[in-house]
């Protein structure tokens, strides 16, 4: 009886060494493959993807502020134009505004009329 006990236990051991060794194989193989290195190469193509996005925003909004003092420069550049334009009698500036108020209707219709001819003839 022991002697039939311990072929069992023989048997038995060598069927979990069997199992063992089996179920190593896919755990080496699993361990073999660079999973690691995958995840971290993802991690590092996203990681200069985020850092390109980020650079072009930082990059927008340079050029927004760029823009909008650039902006800034031509809207000073045009009042000074257009205040100089409006001293050369082509458009009324407030001053000529409050002016007009003190002239007739009938030399307002007759400056009106003219400007109105010579805008046609051009």
């Amino acid at each position: 009886e022991r002697d039939a006990w311990q072929r069992e236990r023989h048997i038995l051991e060598n069927a979990l060494r069997q199992a063992e060794s089996e179920l190593a194989k896919p755990t080496i193989e699993i361990e073999n493959k660079p999973v690691v290195e995958t995840s971290s190469l993802k991690l590092h193509r996203l990681y200069r993807k985020y850092l390109r996005a980020e650079s072009f925003r930082k990059a927008l909004v340079y050029q927004k502020k760029y823009l909008l003092l650039l902006l800034g420069g031509f809207q000073d550049c045009e009042q000074a134009t257009l205040s100089l334009i409006a001293r050369m009698g082509i458009y009324p500036s407030p001053a000529d505004l409050q002016l007009s108020r003190t002239r007739s209707r009938p030399f307002t219709k007759f400056r009106c009329a003219a400007r109105a001819i010579i805008a046609i003839s051009r």
